[in-house]
């Protein structure tokens, strides 16, 4: 028994050699937010973090000890053996979330989790997003890694695995003393004695984010993310009452019906309207210059002839969620999208229906892949009498890794939108800021480095609509047309000290049918506000859109809610905080935010939580 005992001992504590070793690996490959914190503060993250590698290595060893058992009882078995292709299995995929863990998080600023397995129905578009990545590199690491990770236990398990010859016949206190040492690995698997079984806050201890995600253990998030996608019962978001939730919510959104705007921005009653949803348009990149270059020359001209909205933020993180708050005025889930379940998505209301229902031709464009995270499901339900995406160009114009490059795109735009039916209301989806942010055209911003490539990607795509609207203001259909351009969601790019920099959009209104020119409009909204506001101007009842309210009411209520990775942030004109759900605790917060300031983000995630789980 005291072998077996001491062989589990070893073999657990070489799990936990591979857990502190990835959590050094995490700090390290990403100096720009650990180089500013403490040295003791980022060693805390081993101790505080110890709980949940210690549950990981319990469920990674329960199997161990269960095929020792195995192997008392029969001593032909071959352990050794099993031992091995259990332990290459298991190593293989911790190795492989740790390593793909790292720029996971530099990406989106959070763990990998399930999320990402909902995208591999379009392998296409999954490659074109992480292609861009050193895959060389991080592909060479993983296998210097695993191998060597491998070759240890290997080493581990010949020298110390083999229990020939130990005395197992009657030995009944032998037996019972391995079967306790078995089941009490229930006890460090659960995080310990106390009632609740650990989950990610029980390793939280820091004011300060990325420490505490320093401490999470990266398969035991990934884990727990899919049991929990699995799960889709009661809404882990109530921080209030319903009664008082409800409250919140109508005074928040209590401009949301009636067609009256302060400002009358049209002066025909029905517009064409073009709505060109910018892939990762941040608001960070608007009037700046990177080595003496500007990003935006095109749309910062743009802004002196139309109706700018500078202070407009994203509803999510990602091009799914984005594209629903747009056209539904439907704001993001934390820790899903609901266009990835067809049958609710369904059930929102769309300006492209309410706007066919009052006469207008409408169609949708993208140079990638429909069935990208469901869109097509959704897209197919807004009702548009015309669909473009990649199988609609030829194989010599697919010139991007996600499919068409914007260029080839706006010539497709260009020749339909002369030609069709008037009123009509076409939305154009751009893809070429996308990561692995190549452009078909000669660089403009140098540099090899993402930032560099980012804002270079950018200039291209900027470069496209300013040529889009430079050709559409020659054709007739232009002084009876509103243009409206925005981002589908903000960027981590280029890097700032506020988290919540990602999420600021800009939002730019122009056209020859609009009445006012060169003005900005400084109201906080969100991007779910842009369905209440261009429906009211053009006097059609918004009622349906009831998370969505009229940025240009008389009387507006200013505000923006927004959701990230189980998260939200809530932003009022002269104070906003982020919140961790996970830790129960703001991670930034500016200005004097009060318990009534928190129970209204707090109060819109749960309800608009509790509505998606109710459709």
């Amino acid at each position: 028994m005291i072998r077996r005992i001491r062989f589990i001992v070893g073999y657990w504590l070489l799990w936990l050699f591979v857990f502190e070793m990835a959590r050094f690996s995490f700090i390290a490959f990403n100096p720009s937010q650990s180089s500013p914190l403490p040295f003791l503060e980022l060693m805390s993250s081993f101790w505080h973090g110890f709980r949940m590698d210690a549950s990981m290595i319990s469920y990674i060893v329960l199997p161990v000890c269960l095929l020792t058992l195995i192997q008392w009882g029969f001593s032909s078995f071959p352990l050794q053996k099993m031992l091995q292709w259990y332990t290459v299995i298991v190593l293989l995929w911790v190795v492989l979330l740790e390593t793909c863990n790292i720029p996971a998080f530099a990406a989106w600023g959070a763990h990998l989790d399930a999320g990402p397995l909902k995208y591999l129905s379009s392998p296409n578009e999954a490659w074109a997003s992480v292609s861009h990545l050193p895959i060389v590199w991080i592909t060479l690491g993983f296998l210097i890694v695993f191998v060597s990770l491998f070759t240890a236990f290997k080493y581990y398990i010949q020298r110390y695995g083999d229990f020939a010859g130990t005395s197992n016949e009657n030995n009944i206190w032998g037996l019972a003393g391995f079967l306790f040492f078995t089941i009490a690995q229930i006890i460090p698997l659960r995080g310990g004695f106390q009632l609740a079984p650990i989950n990610q806050s029980s390793v939280y201890f820091s004011t300060n984010h990325f420490l505490n995600l320093s401490a999470v253990n990266v398969p035991w998030n990934f884990v727990h993310s899919l049991t929990n996608d699995l799960q889709s019962t009661d809404n882990p978001f109530v921080y209030l009452p319903k009664e008082e939730a409800i409250k919140l919510k109508k005074e928040l959104l209590r401009d949301t019906t009636g067609v009256q705007s302060f400002i009358d921005l049209t002066t025909t009653p029905k517009p064409n309207i073009i709505l060109i949803v910018w892939e990762s348009f941040t608001q960070k990149i608007v009037d700046q210059t990177k080595n003496g270059i500007i990003i935006t020359p095109g749309f910062n001209e743009l802004k002196k002839e139309g109706v700018y909205f500078s202070n407009i933020y994203a509803s999510g993180d990602r091009t799914d969620k984005g594209i629903v708050a747009i056209l539904s005025g439907y704001p993001a889930q934390p820790i899903t999208s609901i266009i990835k379940v067809p049958q609710k998505a369904s059930k929102l209301p769309t300006i492209t229906q309410t706007l066919k229902n009052d006469g207008y031709h409408a169609s949708f464009y993208y140079g990638g892949e429909l069935e990208f995270a469901n869109m097509k499901a959704y897209l197919l339900g807004c009702g548009f009498d015309q669909y473009t995406s990649i199988d609609d160009f030829e194989q010599k114009d697919l010139n991007s890794k996600w499919g068409a490059h914007d260029g080839v795109v706006e010539e497709k735009v260009l020749k339909d939108v002369k030609n069709m039916p008037q009123p009509f209301f076409s939305t154009w989806l751009t893809l070429s800021s996308h990561e692995p942010f190549e452009t078909p055209v000669p660089t403009v911003i140098q540099g090899k480095d993402e930032e560099s490539l980012f804002l270079n990607a950018h200039h291209y795509t900027d470069q496209t609509i300013t040529h889009f609207i430079e050709q559409c203001k020659k054709e007739a259909f232009w002084k009876n047309t509103v243009v409206v351009i925005l981002g589908d969601h903000g960027h981590p790019l280029p890097r700032t000290n506020h988290e919540i920099d990602r999420f600021k959009i800009p939002v730019l209104l122009l056209g020859g049918a609009l009445s006012q020119k060169g003005i900005t409009i400084d109201r906080t909204g969100s991007q779910t506000d842009i369905a209440a506001t261009l429906l009211a101007q053009l006097h059609l009842d918004h009622s349906t859109f009831d998370w969505s309210k009229n940025m240009l009411s008389e009387q507006p209520n200013q505000w923006a809610y927004f959701a990230f990775n189980n998260g939200f942030g809530f932003v009022e004109p002269k104070q906003y905080f982020l919140f961790d759900n996970v830790g129960k605790r703001p991670i930034e917060i500016k200005g004097p935010v009060s318990n009534a300031v928190f129970a209204k983000g707090k109060g819109l995630q749960q309800l608009s939580f509790e509505d998606y789980l109710s459709k």
